[in-house]
């Protein structure tokens, strides 16, 4: 029996999961700031996420 990828997740020990819905509420794209550069994380037409810097 495989695991789901949350079971994955969930198992890793300092994971964090968050719901794309909680991060992009009615939105189509965030600001992720990291180690002083901003990226932005959106979400396409396919409903696929796509990372940017």
């Amino acid at each position: 029996m495989e695991s789901s990828p949350q079971q994955d997740v969930a198992a890793m020990p300092g994971a964090a999961m968050l719901k794309s819905r909680d991060l992009f509420g009615y939105a189509k794209s965030v600001k992720i700031e990291h180690d002083g550069k901003i990226y932005e994380l959106r979400l396409t037409r396919l409903n696929k996420l796509i990372l940017t810097a």
